[in-house]
C-alpha cells in the first residue's frame, strides 16, 4: 500500500495546531483543578474528587473507538471545532451548577470534547507527516499540550482564592474563564487539514469502485492490538497520562493538607508543565543518543521513582525539583507512544489504534482516579503518588520490552524488483539440426 501523498511545503498547519491545541488544553488544565477545589468547596471528600476526576474520562472511554473508525476513512478536521464546543460548554456548566452529581456529568462532557480533539488533532499529524517526521511532528505537536499545562494552572491558581469562604466563588469563575480561553482556539482551526491527504487517488485505467469497496474494510481491533509495540505503547501512554491526571487533580488535595496556597500549587503544576516542553524541545537530541527504547523505559523508571518519593512529606522547594524533574520524564512518554502506535498499526487503520491508545488513556483516567481516590481516603492524600510509582515502574519494563518495535515495522513501500532470472539458451532449429553437421563428428 502506497502512502497518502505528502501535504504542501511548509509547517503552517502544524504551528495553528499547536495553538489551539495550546488554548484547549490551557482551558482543561484550567478547569481540572477549579472542579477539584470547587467540589472541595460544595462538601466533597477525597473520595468523591476521585470519583469526578474519573467520570471526566467515562463518556471518552466508549466513543474513542468508533470516532477513530469514523477519522480513518474521512476528514480529521470537523472534530476539532466540536472538541472546542464541547470542552467550553462543560467548564461553563461546571461553574455553574451547584451539585456534585452535576459536577460530574458536565466534567465528563468536558472529557469527550477533549478526546474529540484530540483524536482530529493526532489523526492529522499522523496522517500529514512522513515516517522519518513523526517523532518530531508528534514532539512538537504535544508541545501545545504542555503550553496550555503551563498557563492553566497558573491562571487558575491566580483566580482561586480560599479565604474567607470564597473558595466556591473562585472556583466557579476559574471555570467560566476556562470556557472562554477555549473558545479562542476555534481562530486556529482554518486550513488544518489537506484534502489531498485524505486518500491517495485510484491508479490510472481503474475504476473507483474497488477502492471505495476497500475503504470500507475495518481492520479488526484484535488485529490492532496483536501488532507488536501498539501494547506497549497504550499502556505506557496510559500509566504517563494516569501520572500528569492525578497530579492535576489531587495536588491540589495535598495542598489543602499540607497547607500549600492554590497560587502555590498552580505554579508548582505549572513548573512540572514547563518541563516537559523542555524534555520535548530536547527529544530529537536525547532521541539521537539513547535510542527510543532506551528513552521510553528510563523516562518511565525515573518518573516511577520520583512519583514514589512524592508520598513523603517534603518542604515546598524539594517538591519544586520533584515536580520538574517528574515533568521533564513525563514528557517523553507522550509523542513516543503516539508514533510507536502509529507506526506499529496497520496502515489503514492508525486513527483507530491512535484512538484505542485514547481509550487506554481515559481507562487509566477513570480507574486511576478512582483508585486514588478510595486510596487517599484510607491511607492519605498522598498516597495515591505511590500507586502511580508502581504503574510507571510497569510501564519502564514495557518501554524496554515494545517501545520500538514501532519503528522497526516500519518499511519502505515501494514494490520489490525481483533478481532478473538466468539467460534461457535458444531452443535449436530441428531443422538446421538435421542438415548440420555435428561438431564431434570424424
Amino acid at each position: 500500500m502506497s502512502s497518502a501523498p505528502r501535504p504542501g511545503p511548509g509547517r503552517g498547519w502544524l504551528l495553528r495546531l499547536v495553538i489551539a491545541f495550546a488554548f484547549a488544553q490551557g482551558a482543561v488544565s484550567m478547569a481540572r483543578p477549579a472542579v477539584s477545589y470547587r467540589a472541595l468547596a460544595l462538601g466533597a471528600e477525597e473520595t468523591a474528587v476521585g470519583v469526578i476526576a474519573g467520570v471526566y474520562a467515562l463518556l471518552p472511554l466508549f466513543a474513542a473507538v468508533p470516532l477513530g473508525r469514523r477519522t480513518d476513512h474521512g476528514r480529521c478536521a470537523p472534530l476539532l471545532p466540536i472538541g472546542v464546543v464541547l470542552i467550553s460548554g462543560g467548564c461553563a456548566l461546571s461553574g455553574i451548577v451547584s451539585s456534585l452529581p452535576a459536577m460530574a456529568a458536565w466534567s465528563g462532557v468536558m472529557g469527550l470534547g477533549h478526546l474529540c480533539f484530540v483524536i482530529g488533532a493526532q489523526s492529522i499529524v499522523a496522517r500529514q507527516s512522513a515516517p522519518a517526521e513523526q517523532d518530531r511532528n508528534f514532539g512538537h505537536f504535544t508541545i501545545g499540550a504542555s503550553l496550555g499545562q503551563l498557563v492553566g494552572p497558573i491562571a487558575a491558581g491566580a483566580l482561586i482564592s480560599g479565604e474567607s469562604g470564597a473558595l466556591g466563588r473562585t472556583s466557579a469563575l476559574a471555570l467560566l474563564v476556562s470556557a472562554a480561553v477555549c473558545a479562542v482556539a476555534l481562530t486556529s482551526l482554518w486550513r488544518i487539514e489537506h484534502r489531498r491527504t485524505l486518500g491517495a487517488a485510484p491508479p490510472a485505467g481503474k475504476s473507483n469502485t474497488n477502492t471505495k469497496a476497500k475503504a470500507k474494510v475495518k481492520v479488526p481491533v484484535t488485529a490492532i492490538l496483536g501488532a507488536r509495540g501498539v501494547p506497549a505503547g497504550i499502556f505506557i501512554s496510559m500509566a504517563v497520562l494516569s501520572a500528569t491526571d492525578i497530579l492535576t487533580a489531587y495536588l491540589p488535595v495535598v495542598g489543602e493538607h499540607r497547607g500549600i496556597a492554590p497560587a502555590t500549587v498552580g505554579l508548582l503544576l505549572s513548573l512540572r508543565a514547563a518541563a516537559s516542553i523542555a524534555c520535548r524541545l530536547a527529544m530529537p537530541l536525547m532521541l539521537r543518543l539513547l535510542g527510543r527504547t532506551a528513552l521510553l523505559a528510563t523516562s518511565c523508571l525515573l518518573a516511577g521513582l520520583i512519583c514514589a518519593g512524592m508520598v513523603l512529606p517534603v518542604p515546598v522547594p524539594v517538591l519544586a525539583v520533584m515536580l520538574a524533574a517528574l515533568g521533564f520524564c513525563l514528557g517523553v512518554g507522550q509523542p513516543l507512544s503516539m508514533t510507536t502506535v502509529v507506526q506499529a498499526a496497520p496502515a489503514d487503520a492508525r486513527s483507530t489504534a491512535l484512538a484505542l491508545r485514547l481509550t487506554g488513556n481515559r481507562l487509566g483516567q477513570a480507574a486511576a482516579p478512582a483508585a486514588a481516590g478510595l486510596i487517599a481516603g484510607t491511607a492519605g492524600a498522598a498516597a495515591p503518588f505511590a500507586l502511580l510509582g508502581a504503574l510507571l515502574l510497569v510501564a519502564a519494563g514495557l518501554g524496554l520490552r515494545g517501545g520500538g518495535a514501532g519503528r522497526r515495522s516500519v518499511r519502505p513501500e515501494h514494490t520489490p524488483v525481483p533478481p532478473a532470472p538466468d539467460p534461457v539458451p535458444p531452443a535449436p532449429d530441428p531443422v538446421r539440426e538435421r542438415g548440420a553437421p555435428r561438431a564431434d563428428a570424424p
